[in-house]
C-alpha cells in the first residue's frame, strides 16, 4: 500500500503543478486503466476530486484549457464508475453543479463529456435526484441540448429517466416540452437513442393521465405515437424494445388514454407481455413481463379472461417457482448465482400476476388453485424472508379469497388462516393492510375458517387495528369485526363489545375517514340484531348509542352514512324494550319524521323501517305507541308514501323488518 500511495502521490502532485501542460499530462495519464493506480486514487481521492472539480470550474478559455477540462471530466467519470462511496464523495465535492455549469460551454465534445459523467453519477442509487431540479434553468437548457448530437440525446434521456421519480418530476419535464423534444428521437437512426427515448416515455407516462392523454395525440413523422409503439412490439425487434414499448402502451391504457378493448391492447400489447413470461425469455425479462401484464389487466375482467386463455399462461407461471434449479442440475456456478438472485423476483412476479388474473372471475380462480401445488406455494410465500414476496403472496391470497367456493374448499383444506394470523402478528403496514383485508373475507359467515379464527383470539388483534394511525388498517379492523358479528351468538358479540370498549367504539363513530365510519355503523347494525341481543346491548349502552345516532343525523354526512344510521334506529325499534329509547326521545322521532319526507328515496325507506318496527307488535300491545305516532303526524306521512312511485317504499309503509349490515367480499 505504501508503494501504491507513493505512485499515486506523484500522480496527484502533477495535478497541482503550475505549468498547465504538466497538469494536462497528469490528467491524461492512464492512471485509471491500472488497478494499482485506481487503489492509489482512492487513497488520495479527496485531493484528486477537489482539484479536478476546480479545474472543471476554471474560466480558462484557450483551446488547451478546454481539452484539460474535458480530460478532467473523463477522470471524474471514471471515478464515478467505481464504488458507491466514490459517488458520494463526488457529490459531496459539488461535482453536479460544476458539471451542469459546464454545459454552457459551446464546445460539443466538452458538453458530451459532462453529460456522460452526469449520466453516470445520476444513475447511481446514492445520488439525490432532486439535485437535477434545484436550479430551474437546468431542465430547459438540457432540452435545448437534445438536438446537438446522438450522444447528447442518449445521455440526457437517460438522466431524465433516472431522475423522474415523482409526479412532480413528471410535471416539470412535461411542462418544459419533454414530449415534443423527445418524440422525434423514436425514429432516430441510432438504436440507443430510440431505446432511451422509449424508456423516458415509459417513466413519464406511468400513472400520469396528463402525459398519457398528450402522448396519444402526438404525431411522429405522420404516425400516431401509439402506432409507433405498436411497431416496436414486433417479434424481430430486440426484447428490450418490445418490453418497453409494451410498458408505454400499458401505462397509457391504465391512465385512460387508450381503451382496454382497443386492438393495440388486446391483439398486440397483451400477447407481447404473455410472450415475455415464457421459458425462452431471460429471467429478468420474465419478471418484467409478468409484472407489467399484472398491472395492465388489474382493473379489467375481460383482459383477465383473455390473458388466462392465452398461451397457457396460468400453467406457464407455475414454472416461476422452480428457480433456482437443483444444484446437481447446474454445473455452472454463475448460472446458480444468477438463478438465486432472481428467484425471489420470479416468485413475487408470479404471485402478482396470479392476483391480477384471479381478482374477478370465478373460473380463473379455480384454474389457479388447481395449478400444481399452488396453495402450498402461497402458504410458503407468506413466511418467506423477502418482504416483497410475502406482500405479493398475501395479495394473491386476497384475490382468491373473493371466491365463496375457494373459501369453502382450498382455503379450508390448507388451513391458510394459520400462516395468515402469524403474518398479522409482526409485519409492515403495507403487508398488514393486505393480510387484514384477506382476514375480513375469511371471517364471512359461510367461511369454514371463521370458527377456528375466532377461537385463536383474533378479537384483540382486530381491536388493536382499529386504533392504528392508518385509515386502511382501521377500516379493515372494524370491517373484520363487522363480518364476525354477522349472525353471531351473544357470546361473540359480547366479546367484541368488551374488547373494543365503548369509548373506542364511539371514537370510531366520529372518525374523519368515511370508510371507517361506515364500517363502524355496519358493526353496530350487526351487533343490534335479534331482539334479545338488541335489548341487552341497548340496556347497557343505549344512552351513548342514541347520542351517537343523533350527532350523525345532525351532522354533515353523506346519504350513505345517514342511511346506515337510520337502519340502526330501525333495528333498535325492533327490540322489545329497546324501542322505548326511541319512543321517549322526541328529538329522534322528529328526525325520523324529517327523513321520511326527504327527497332521497333511500333515506325515506330507512326512516320508514323505523316507524314500521315501532308500530308492529306481535303481542298486540302497541296501541299507546300508535296513538303517539298518530298525534305526531306519522300516519299522514305513511298515507302519502303509499302513493310514492318507489315500490319498495310503498311496501314498507305497512310491513316490518330489521336489517343486517351487508357483508361484502373485499
Amino acid at each position: 500500500m505504501c508503494e501504491v500511495t507513493a505512485t499515486s502521490r506523484h500522480y496527484v502532485d502533477r495535478l497541482f503543478h503550475p505549468d498547465p501542460q504538466k497538469v494536462l499530462q497528469g490528467v491524461m495519464t492512464e492512471v485509471l486503466g491500472s488497478e494499482l493506480r485506481t487503489e492509489g486514487v482512492v487513497v488520495l481521492g479527496s485531493e484528486l476530486r477537489t482539484e479536478c472539480v476546480v479545474l472543471l470550474g476554471s474560466e480558462l478559455r484557450t483551446e488547451g484549457a478546454v481539452v484539460l477540462r474535458t480530460e478532467c471530466v473523463v477522470v471524474l467519470g471514471s471515478l464515478a464508475m467505481g464504488t458507491e462511496n466514490n459517488i458520494k464523495s463526488l457529490v459531496d465535492c459539488h461535482i453536479i453543479p460544476a458539471l451542469l455549469q459546464g454545459l454552457v460551454c459551446p464546445d460539443l465534445i466538452f458538453i458530451e463529456a459532462c453529460l456522460r459523467c452526469l449520466r453516470t453519477v445520476f444513475i447511481s442509487p446514492v445520488t439525490p435526484v432532486q439535485l437535477l431540479y434545484t436550479d430551474p434553468t437546468v431542465i430547459p437548457h438540457l432540452m435545448s441540448l437534445l438536438s446537438r448530437s446522438p450522444r447528447t440525446q442518449d445521455y440526457i434521456t437517460q438522466i431524465f429517466s433516472h431522475c423522474c421519480k415523482t409526479p412532480e418530476h413528471q410535471t416539470v419535464l412535461f411542462n418544459h416540452g419533454a414530449i415534443q423534444n423527445i418524440a422525434p428521437m423514436l425514429i432516430s437512426l441510432s438504436y440507443k437513442v430510440r431505446m432511451q427515448a422509449l424508456k423516458c416515455f415509459s417513466v413519464l407516462a406511468y400513472e400520469n393521465t396528463q402525459v398519457s392523454m398528450t402522448l396519444v395525440n402526438v404525431l411522429v413523422d405522420g404516425d400516431l405515437l401509439s402506432q409507433v409503439f405498436v411497431r416496436m412490439l414486433q417479434r424481430d425487434l430486440p426484447i428490450e424494445m418490445q418490453l418497453t414499448a409494451a410498458k408505454c402502451l400499458t401505462y397509457m391504457c391504465r391512465a385512460g388514454a387508450i381503451r382496454t378493448d382497443d386492438r393495440c391492447i388486446v391483439l398486440k400489447t397483451l400477447p407481447c407481455l404473455v410472450r415475455m413470461c415464457s421459458k425462452e425469455r431471460l429471467l429478468e425479462e420474465r419478471v418484467e413481463g409478468a409484472e407489467t401484464l399484472a398491472y395492465l389487466m388489474e382493473p379489467d375482467v375481460e383482459l383477465q379472461r383473455i390473458a388466462s386463455v392465452t398461451d397457457h399462461l396460468v400453467a406457464m407461471l407455475a414454472d416461476y417457482f422452480k428457480y433456482p434449479s437443483s444444484v446437481s442440475a447446474i454445473t455452472d456456478i454463475k448460472r446458480l448465482d444468477h438463478d438465486l438472485k432472481h428467484a425471489h423476483e420470479l416468485r413475487q412476479a408470479a404471485f402478482k400476476l396470479y392476483a391480477s388474473l384471479g381478482s374477478n372471475d370465478e373460473d380463473i380462480r379455480k384454474k389457479i388453485t388447481e395449478t400444481e401445488n399452488m396453495m402450498d406455494r402461497i402458504v410458503s410465500g407468506l413466511s418467506e424472508s423477502s418482504i416483497k414476496v410475502r406482500l405479493a403472496a398475501v395479495r394473491c391470497l386476497h384475490s382468491l379469497s373473493r371466491s365463496v367456493q375457494q373459501l369453502r374448499t382450498s382455503f379450508h383444506d390448507h388451513a391458510v388462516w394459520k400462516p395468515l394470523m402469524k403474518l398479522l402478528q409482526n409485519a409492515p403496514d403495507e403487508v398488514l393492510v393486505m393480510a387484514s383485508s384477506t382476514l375480513c373475507n375469511l371471517l364471512l359467515e359461510f367461511s369454514p375458517s371463521k370458527e377456528p379464527i375466532l377461537e385463536s383470539g383474533v378479537v384483540e388483534l382486530l381491536c388493536s387495528l382499529t386504533q392504528s394511525d392508518s385509515p386502511a388498517l382501521r377500516v379493515n379492523g372494524i370491517w373484520a369485526l363487522m363480518n364476525m358479528a354477522f349472525q353471531a351468538d351473544q357470546k361473540v358479540k359480547g366479546e367484541i363489545v368488551r374488547a373494543l370498549g365503548t369509548e373506542q367504539l364511539f371514537r370510531l363513530l366520529s372518525d374523519p375517514d368515511t370508510n371507517v365510519l361506515m364500517k363502524t355503523l355496519g358493526l353496530l347494525r350487526n351487533l343490534l340484531s335479534t331482539r334479545p341481543h338488541i335489548d341487552q346491548i341497548m340496556s347497557s349502552h343505549g344512552k351513548q348509542i342514541m347520542q351517537a345516532v343523533t350527532l350523525i343525523l345532525e351532522g354533515e354526512h353523506s346519504i350513505e352514512v345517514k342511511e346506515q344510521t337510520l337502519c340502526i334506529l330501525a333495528n333498535i325499534a325492533d327490540g322489545n324494550t329497546a324501542k322505548e329509547l326511541i319512543m321517549t326521545n322526541d328529538d329522534i322521532l322528529q328526525k325520523i319524521k324529517y327523513y321520511m319526507g326527504h327527497s332521497n328515496a333511500k333515506l325515506q325507506l330507512a326512516a320508514t323501517f323505523c316507524i314500521s318496527n315501532l308500530i308492529w307488535n306481535e303481542e298486540g300491545s302497541c296501541q299507546e305507541r300508535q296513538d303517539k305516532l298518530r298525534e305526531l303526524g306519522f300516519v299522514d306521512i305513511l298515507h302519502k308514501l303509499t302513493q310514492a312511485l318507489d315500490p319498495n317504499l310503498c311496501e314498507r309503509c305497512d310491513t316490518h323488518t330489521h336489517v343486517h349490515a351487508h357483508y361484502v367480499i373485499g
